[in-house]
Order: structure tokens, then C-alpha cells, then sequence
């Protein structure tokens, strides 16, 4: 028998075991709903999981971890599935395990300002339950309606307004995860003092890597006494840019300073009638919140600096409905474009502020060459770029020539000191660009950490590193072969 066959012959032979732990209606076998589970929001990137669960409580996902680690089986852990790099890709011999039913927020202690949650529990939804108190949870990934704490844990997410409040590591005081071998802990004590390494910073952001998380104790945040938005328009994106460096230049840290181009403002409009300028080259969004006084000073700094930057239009809004409706046309870009195009692209590059017009630039010019659009609509403030390549997937041309511009794209971003991910992670998608950023020494180092808490590589393999050593491999040119390789439970190539 094969490798393959013998790993596919070793995961149904779980089936069982994994009925007893989560129950039958739990495990899920039949091809076409496999199917349902063959990728994340990144749709390019496919596979078809050879057996998927979903466990209930935390100590079902430890005795399913158990099972996979003692039979050499290995296993990806999904939330809502909305990620954006392959992350959560399964692996076709191994076992994908569903945390959609662990969405329960545990408790609200609006004393310590605290929430614990379970890893299916949607962004918004903690916001919804702090809401009473007086609370909310800062961070906001576009898809906050459906996306998952759990899968913001494992990407490190941001949102729109990370520029003042922070990522999601910002905001985690406590983790409890079931490591790689089946063991049910605690990273962090809830209050958010480290002591020692870090392992809960660690941990968050490492994209599934380390383990699966179970519970998570999340920082919440007093409402603001005063939000006010700006929505400013203008006849290029290089003076919406004049205007972003004139804010931050001026000591300004906004909540959020959000800008869309021209068509991504048109696929926006189409979708949600937000009722941006017309004709605008760029709509600039910037949110400011805090006490009143100090957000009313501020919003006059704002405004005169969106003037004098060249603003075609201003706009300002502090009922919440108004907000809302204005920040509809931004939430909803990235599902709006899917009105101009078949399939897209969605890249996640960070550049320095400054560099932002010369890389948009470059970008349009890229865009030219290649005879594809590229919708851009991004988080200004700390320079995450977050370009759609347009494309026709049904021509294998056209989308080896979107593969190709992305990759551009991305390595534009690197040219001008910047990372190849902002919020999206690695995965599949970008681990090959990973060599470029980083060295060899770099990358062995990087999975030293992999290694220590996952010996087997068991626990989503295959994602972050283009080539990823097996654990126990000694770095440089190899010698005897791996035990695992020799047992032929893995293979190098």
C-alpha cells in the first residue's frame, strides 16, 4: 500500500474512536459534504479533508488531538473559515476539526473588563455581549459578522481600527489550547502580565501551528464618550495619501484612517448604495474617538488637513446610524468587487506610510502591464495594502497572469521595507515569498518554536514555510535520514 492510501487507510480508521468522542452526527465522512470544508475564503488554494469532526467541548478536541497524535494522523483546526491565505487549507490525509459549535461566550466581567469566550464565538458577537456594560471588543476584521475569536487568535487579526486599539495580541490576556499532543492547558493567567517568555504572544498569530485553541480571554474596552467620522473625497489617491501623512504628521492618532480607490468605491456602491462622492479617485475615512473635548479639537485638525491636502468634499458624522451607513461601503468592499469580476485576488502587503504613494503607483503601473484591474482599498494609517487582482478564473492565462501581478505586488511591498502580511497571515498562499524576507538561519530559527511545541509536525502542516524541516532534522545539508522519514511517515523532498 502507498503512503498516501496508508495515511488515508490510518484516518478512517479513527472514524470510530472520533464517533465515540464527539457523537455521530459530529463526524463527517461522505465525500460531497467533505467537500464543503475544502478551503478557506481564499478559494484558489483546495483540498479535501479525509475526515472532519466537530467536537463540543474543549475536552472532546483534546481527545481528538490525542487520537490524532497517537496514531501519527495529522489535523487542521477551522473556525468560520473566512481566512484569507490558505490557513486553514485541510490536509488530505488528516482530520479536520470544526470549531463552529464551541460559540459560547462564557462570561462578561465588566469589573476586570474581560470576557471569556469559546474559539466559534464571531467577533462581533462579544461586542454584542459587552455591549450592556458599557463595553466592547476593539478589535474588527471586515468580517466581523462572521469570523471567529478562535481564527482571529491563530492569524493575529486586525481590522480597521488596529491603528489606535491594536491587533487581536493586543487584547488576549489568556489562552487555553490543546498542544499537539493532546494535553488540555493554559497559556497566560487572564490578567495579561507576562512573566517569563511569552509564550501566549507566542502562540498568537502562530496560524494553527502550535496547537488548537479552546477558550480565550479577551481584554474589552469602555465605549468612547464621543465617536466622530470624516469621510473626505478627492481627485487622486496621492492626495488622500498627502492627507493620512498630514494627520499622523500632526501627532493625530486616529481610531481608524481607511482609503478606497476609485473602483472598489464603484463595486461598493453597487452593493450597498453607501452613497460615496461621485467621481471621487479616492474616499478617505477617518474615525476619531475618546473623550469629547479632545475628539472635538481633533476633528477640526482633521477637517482643515483633509482641506488643505485638496478634499473635493467633506462629510462628518457622529450618530451612530450615519456611521454606520458610511462605513458600509467599506466593510463591504471586499464582497462588492465580486460584482466587477468572477474571482479575485485579495493580497495583504504593508508598507511604510510614507512609501504609500510611490507603492500605489507602482502598483497602478503593474496593474497596467498585466491588462488587469486592481481594486485597492486598505488600512492608510499603518500602511496595509490590501490590493484585489481582478480576474476571469475560467482562462488558466488570466489567472497565471493574477498569480504573477500578486506576486508582484507583493514583492513591491518588500522593495520598500515592508512585510508580505499585515493581518491575513502566511499559509499556503505566501510561504513561498517567505525566503524573501527572511534568510535560511532565519527560518530554522523560526521553526525551532514550530518544533518545540509540535515534535511530530502533526499539527497544521504544510502552512507558514515554504520548506518546512522536520523536527529533529539538524539544519544544513543532510546526512542519515529522519526516523520518520525512515518509518515512512514522511518524505522529504
Amino acid at each position: 500500500m502507498g503512503g498516501t492510501q496508508a495515511a488515508l487507510a490510518l484516518a478512517a480508521a479513527l472514524i470510530p474512536r472520533m464517533t465515540d468522542i464527539c457523537g455521530p452526527p459530529y463526524v463527517i465522512t461522505d465525500p460531497l459534504e467533505l467537500r464543503t470544508y475544502e478551503c478557506d475564503g481564499l478559494t484558489s488554494h483546495r483540498a479535501t479533508p479525509a475526515l472532519v469532526v466537530l467536537p463540543g467541548t474543549a475536552e472532546q478536541v483534546a481527545a481528538v488531538v490525542r487520537e490524532c497524535a497517537d496514531s501519527g494522523v495529522p489535523f487542521v483546526a477551522r473556525g468560520s473559515g473566512t481566512g484569507l491565505s490558505g490557513g486553514a487549507v485541510p490536509h488530505t490525509e488528516g482530520v479536520l476539526i470544526v470549531m463552529s459549535r464551541m460559540r459560547q461566550v462564557l462570561e462578561i466581567d465588566p469589573v476586570a473588563r474581560r470576557a471569556v469566550v469559546e474559539p466559534g464565538v464571531t467577533n462581533l458577537a462579544v461586542t454584542e455581549a459587552a455591549r450592556p456594560f458599557g463595553l466592547f471588543y476593539a478589535p474588527d476584521p471586515s468580517s466581523q459578522v462572521v469570523c471567529s475569536v478562535g481564527g482571529n487568535v491563530a492569524e493575529n487579526s486586525g481590522g480597521a481600527h488596529c491603528l489606535k486599539h491594536g491587533f487581536t495580541v493586543n487584547h488576549v490576556m489568556g489562552l487555553e489550547i490543546v498542544t499537539p499532543a493532546g494535553e488540555l492547558t493554559w497559556l497566560g493567567d487572564g490578567t495579561g502580565v507576562v512573566s517569563g517568555y511569552d509564550l501566549l504572544g507566542a502562540f498568537t498569530g502562530s496560524e494553527g501551528t502550535l496547537g488548537v485553541v479552546t477558550k480565550i480571554v479577551v481584554k474589552l474596552t469602555p465605549v468612547p464618550q464621543a465617536v466622530h467620522l470624516v469621510l473626505a473625497a478627492y481627485e487622486s489617491l496621492a492626495a488622500g495619501g498627502r492627507a493620512v501623512s498630514d494627520i499622523i504628521g500632526a501627532g493625530i492618532v486616529p481610531a481608524a484612517i481607511e482609503m478606497m480607490d476609485a473602483l472598489s468605491i464603484e463595486a461598493a456602491e453597487a452593493a450597498v448604495r453607501c452613497g460615496y462622492p461621485r467621481g471621487a479617485a479616492a474616499v478617505l475615512l477617518v474615525e476619531l474617538d475618546g473623550p469629547a473635548a479632545e475628539v472635538e479639537a481633533e476633528l477640526a485638525t482633521v477637517r482643515g488637513l483633509c482641506e488643505a491636502a485638496g478634499a473635493t468634499e467633506i462629510r462628518a458624522a457622529d450618530d451612530p446610524v450615519q456611521r454606520a451607513g458610511i462605513w458600509a461601503g467599506r466593510k463591504s468592499a471586499f464582497a462588492a468587487v465580486g460584482r466587477l469580476s468572477p474571482a479575485y485576488i485579495v493580497q495583504d502587503g504593508v508598507v511604510p506610510r510614507t512609501a504609500l504613494g510611490d507603492v500605489l503607483a507602482r502598483i497602478s503601473a503593474l496593474s497596467a502591464e498585466a491588462g488587469i484591474r486592481v481594486a485597492n482599498v486598505f488600512h492608510a494609517g499603518d500602511g496595509n495594502l490590501h490590493p484585489l487582482v481582478l480576474y476571469d478564473d475560467s482562462s488558466a492565462a488570466e489567472t497565471e497572469a493574477a498569480e504573477e501581478l500578486s506576486g508582484a505586488i507583493l514583492d513591491t511591498c518588500i522593495a520598500y521595507g515592508g512585510s508580505i502580511t499585515g493581518e491575513h497571515g502566511v499559509g499556503v498562499d505566501k510561504s513561498r515569498y517567505m525566503p524573501k524576507m527572511f534568510t535560511a538561519e532565519d527560518l530554522d530559527t523560526m521553526q525551532l518554536v514550530r518544533c518545540a511545541f509540535d515534535p511530530a509536525s502533526l499539527c497544521n502542516p504544510g502552512k507558514v514555510f515554504p520548506t518546512p524541516r522536520l523536527c529533529g532534522e539538524v539544519p544544513g545539508r543532510r546526512r542519515a535520514p529522519h526516523p520518520a522519514v525512515a518509518a515512512g511517515q514522511a518524505e522529504i523532498f
